[in-house]
């Protein structure tokens, strides 16, 4: 199919006001949308709240950065309120996408980037997990503008040597660390960029800088991980399942497993975007691409390759290949715009429903229904019910001290019955934690009188001291139909077992 790079419709030229207006207008929805949110926190964001409560250099299963840049924004707000912690979702992605266009400008000049710049700004901002994340706080949201800024400096360090970006270089991949260790999947393709691509080398003298500023951003979260028994280290590898093989199941359920993970990118970036990324990498085997295109690749395929390979043998989510969609979207906008510009207006149509819609289901989270009946936002709803159906129990039964086991339910009681008469604990099964609340906050031996344990099993003690307050099922969200049973028992019975 023919170049047709300077070729230009008024359908499909997309100035850089109309793009900015809508990277704005996006983001004001989301923000307004955010004022209006009727879910709960789930429990990651329930937790990441809590750590921020509670500052520290690192987590039982992240590092640092998500609670540091919530604490920040309930410090200057003055609230712990569900908008105060989620509004940094698309305040970040904001970020991301104005600094997305200054990098496709720095890789791409003339007129070209000129055209493509806006593209990539509001493909990115209207993207599917962009939409998502946008409305619940995640890692993601931080760690893919700082691996932004990492890519923008390093491509201005391939034309010039420079300590500023060189030190910019290193900061931005040492907080992409902080937030998430995931960003570690860059660097085999940043690698063979490197080792394969003139025009993809930099000075030594900036990788060593860049290196040290790294080195001195992560060492305090590497010290508290060598400190703390390595406590995210072993956490990742057992969501991951790594020396385990993942489990049973087979070659075809390995093979399915990483089918799934393909599958589900082209829902996290939309199927056009995923699909022009996947077109790029014909075009590489088919000798086609130049080295801007060849250097876009190499920075985001082999991530996507990478975590394949992940599910393939072991485990993995969808969302951990999110570093490989900044130069991933830069690529795939150019390759678009060069061969079918009608392929970004579709992919900025599905993606503006999506930025559309799904803020409309956290408003009426109770509302809307799938065909078979359950809630759409069902996750994401109910907790703070279950938290205070607890409370209300702990107040009959006179037992002001409170011991769960489950971490979706601990991390709702610590952040809905904050500031309440009330002090929460999770029961400590002895050896490694299975938490960060039974890491950090586990029954202690000064508690030595009757507690409330709230568990969904049944439960006995040596004696029968086990005396049974109330058993429900939840009426709404994750837990409808689970029975949870709360029990007033000395603390003695929830003691490590030898």
């Amino acid at each position: 199919m023919p170049d047709t790079t300077h070729s230009r419709t008024d359908t499909q030229k997309l100035s850089l006001g109309l793009g900015l207006a809508i990277i704005f207008g996006v983001t004001l929805w989301r923000v307004i949308m955010l004022l209006l949110n009727r879910t709960d926190l789930f429990v990651d964001e329930a937790q990441y709240w809590f750590w921020g409560q509670n500052l520290d250099f690192g987590y039982y299963s992240k590092p640092p950065m998500i609670a540091w840049v919530i604490r920040f924004f309930n410090t200057i707000s003055g609230s712990d309120s569900t908008f105060w912690i989620r509004v940094s979702a698309p305040l970040f992605h904001l970020a991301t996408a104005l600094m997305l266009m200054r990098t496709t400008r720095r890789l791409i000049d003339g007129d070209a980037g000129r055209d493509i710049e806006p593209w990539v700004g509001v493909i990115f901002i209207t993207l599917p997990a962009a939409s998502l994340s946008a409305v619940l706080v995640s890692t993601d949201t931080i760690q893919i503008l700082f691996v932004t800024i990492a890519i923008w400096a390093f491509l201005g360090l391939t034309k010039r040597s420079s300590v500023l970006e060189a030190l910019i270089l290193g900061i931005s991949l040492g907080i992409a660390f902080l937030t998430k260790y995931s960003v570690l999947f860059l660097l085999p393709g940043v690698g063979i960029a490197m080792l394969t691509l003139r025009s993809a080398r930099i000075a030594w003298r900036d990788v060593a800088i860049a290196a040290i500023a790294g080195a001195i951003v992560v060492a305090p979260n590497l010290w508290w991980n060598v400190t703390h028994g390595a406590a995210t280290v072993r956490h990742t590898q057992t969501i991951a399942h790594w020396g385990t093989g993942g489990g049973n199941g087979g070659l075809l359920k390995h093979v399915l497993s990483a089918l799934g993970f393909v599958g589900a990118q082209f829902g996290v970036v939309g199927p056009v975007v995923f699909y022009a990324m996947l077109w790029a990498g014909w075009r590489l085997i088919r000798g086609q691409s130049d080295d801007r295109e060849k250097l876009l690749f190499w920075f985001s395929v082999p991530v996507v390759a990478l975590i394949t390979l992940q599910a393939l043998f072991a485990k993995a989510y969808a969302n951990w290949a999110v570093t490989a969609y900044v130069a991933g979207i830069i690529l795939a906008v150019w390759l678009l715009y060069r061969l079918t510009k009608k392929g970004l207006v579709t992919s900025l149509i599905i993606g503006g429903v999506v930025a559309f819609v799904i803020p409309i289901l956290t408003v009426f989270a109770y509302d809307i229904k799938l065909p078979n009946g359950d809630l759409v936002m069902k996750r994401y709803i109910g907790r703070s019910a279950i938290s205070l159906e607890i409370a209300d129990i702990a107040t009959m039964a006179k037992t002001p001290d409170i011991v769960g086991e489950d971490r979706d339910i601990l991390a709702d009681l610590f952040y809905t019955l904050k500031g309440k008469p009330f002090h929460i604990y999770a029961r400590n099964f002895g050896g490694f934690p299975k938490s960060y609340y039974e890491q950090n906050f586990s029954l202690p031996a000064t508690v030595t009188g009757s507690v409330l344990y709230v568990s969904d099993d049944p439960f006995d003690c040596v004696g029968g001291q086990a005396e049974l307050i109330k058993s429900w099922s939840p009426d709404l969200g994750d837990m409808k139909g689970k029975t949870l049973y709360a029990y007033r028992v000395p603390a003695s019975c929830l003691s490590p077992k030898s």
